[in-house]
């Protein structure tokens, strides 16, 4: 084989490896910082109280993840994700940043399912932004079968991070959280989440990689690992052999079965008051392009340093163009603390609140400076401009079209009989339309089906049915009685509705 051949080859699999890159989730795109709405009155939230990362133990001998399994189970849960498919004005959604296999249907209802944990036991819990983009329904089902409304308390798009809440009656189990930090290569940990809708599935591997960069490369260190993670793992915790949450499912490789990523935990709990008080993250922005100083370009460009961050380009309108940062600048020292690195430099500065004010130290020329640069907000990724104000939009009353039950009536005429070959004596109202993010798509009630009864009360108009329906006890379950022309069969179907007037 020739070099030229073999360059080939080389090439091509790399490029084969990151177009194969999609999350370990299924949901749909929406436009940022939009928070699922509810039809239910929101409780207000009480205090978060996440115990901070435990103190790494001393490594035992064995590795006993059965017994892991066993204490963290109860703390994993399912987030499913019901979307209508378009935002308010018609509009599809753009793709994700990481789903790429959604098919033409981008205007279409679409349903999705990934995983979450439990940090509090006030019923706060983590799962991936790409999980809940986009939803008009969030429902979140505990180990016991429990199933809440969830609505979303903060997101971080930047990392692909949501902090959802759940109406807890009681105190819910918790995953203790550990530091990524202490990881090592080839250490063993597991994956708890609902691959393929498999719920509470446990897979275990080894830490394969640590930093790895893939989709934002001045924010990604994220953990490789070769425990299975496929489709609806997103979001679930990834375990180490202590019991202790060090990190996020959030992408897999299409291309290989054993190439699964997670987000450090450590970079999650850094923004988690911000996700609570604000409602997302808010990071410092110096408009810069940087390279690590290496060797050889200190030896090209005669710099009378071996460390630091080189700055390649400025952005204009920017804080660094406003302070007068140059190309060939090299970004020495930040706020008396020595920097090293570009991915360093980043990590400083996304550290900090904009509107302050750092104190960069630069090598230029042959001698050092310092130059106060107030910091920006970060752009949102992939767009190039910095949150809307008011971002956390509400959205309408989900299914008010529909009712409370979510799906509207028509009356049952003699032409519908005839149409669907119905006896004479099926008396009700036909359901003419279903709010695909709505309780009775959840109860699996479907257009073309005769409502006959109530809450046994029988139905024979629409008018009848809406009385009824106003007329019932607020948040109740409520049971129909409907019958089906497609299997000629009579069901009882039981809902629970999001509010009642």
């Amino acid at each position: 084989m020739t070099k030229q051949a073999g360059a080939l080859i080389g090439l091509t699999a790399v490029v084969s490896f990151l177009l194969g890159l999609v999350s370990a989730g299924t949901r749909p795109s929406r436009s940022p910082y939009r928070v699922a709405s509810s039809a239910v009155e929101t409780p207000a939230l009480v205090p978060m109280t996440v115990s901070p990362p435990v103190e790494p133990a001393p490594a035992s001998n064995g590795v006993d993840f059965a017994a892991v399994a066993e204490r963290l189970n109860a703390a994993v849960v399912n987030v499913d994700n019901a979307s209508r498919g378009a935002d308010e004005r018609g509009r599809p959604f753009p793709q994700q940043r990481y789903r790429r296999d959604f098919g033409d249907d981008s205007n279409g209802p679409r349903e999705g399912t990934g995983s979450g944990f439990i940090i509090d036991p006030a019923g706060y819990i983590l799962t991936n932004y790409h999980v809940i983009e986009g939803a008009d329904r969030l429902t979140v089902t505990l180990s016991d079968g429990r199933a809440f409304r969830a609505t979303v308390v903060g997101i971080d798009q930047a990392i692909d991070v949501a902090l959802l809440h759940i109406p807890a009656t009681e105190p819910l189990p918790v995953a203790p959280l550990g530091r990524s930090e202490t990881l090592r290569v080839g250490e063993w940990v597991c994956a708890i989440g609902n691959p393929l809708g498999y719920v509470h599935s446990v897979t275990v591997g080894v830490v394969s990689f640590l930093g790895r960069k893939i989709f934002d490369p001045s924010l990604d260190a994220l953990i490789q690992t070769d425990a299975a993670i496929t489709f609806g793992n997103s979001g679930g915790p990834v375990i180490n052999s202590r019991g202790e949450v060090v990190g996020m499912a959030t992408a897999i490789s299409t291309v290989a079965s054993n190439i699964g990523f997670a987000i450090p935990i450590d970079q999650i709990t850094a923004v988690l008051p911000q996700l609570q008080e604000h409602g997302r993250v808010a990071r410092g922005f110096l408009g810069v392009g940087l390279t690590a100083v290496t060797p050889a370009l200190q030896r090209a460009l005669r710099l009378g340093t071996n460390r630091g961050a080189l700055v390649q380009d400025v952005t204009a309108s920017t804080p660094a163009e406003r302070a007068g940062l140059r190309a060939y600048d090299v970004v020495v020292g930040v706020d008396g603390r020595p920097i090293r690195s570009d991915e360093e430099l980043i990590r400083y500065i996304s550290a900090r609140l904009p509107g302050v004010t750092a104190q960069i130290e630069v090598w230029r020329d042959g001698s050092t400076r310092t130059i106060p640069v107030k910091l920006t907000e970060r752009p949102l990724p992939n767009t190039g401009v910095g949150p809307r104000e008011g971002s956390r939009e509400v959205r309408p009353a989900i299914g008010a079209e529909q009712g409370p039950l979510g799906f509207s009536v028509r009356d049952l005429d003699p032409a519908t009989l005839a149409r669907f070959r119905m006896p004479d004596t099926v008396q009700g109202v036909v359901v003419s339309r279903v709010d695909t993010a709505g309780p009775a798509r959840l109860a699996n009630v479907i257009e073309g089906q005769v409502v006959l009864e109530v809450n046994r009360q029988r139905v024979t108009s629409a008018a009848e049915f809406r009385a009824i329906v106003a007329a019932l006890p607020r948040g109740e379950p409520v049971a129909l009685l409907v019958f089906d022309h497609r299997s000629d069969q009579h069901a009882i179907v039981t809902i629970v509705p999001d509010s009642l007037p």
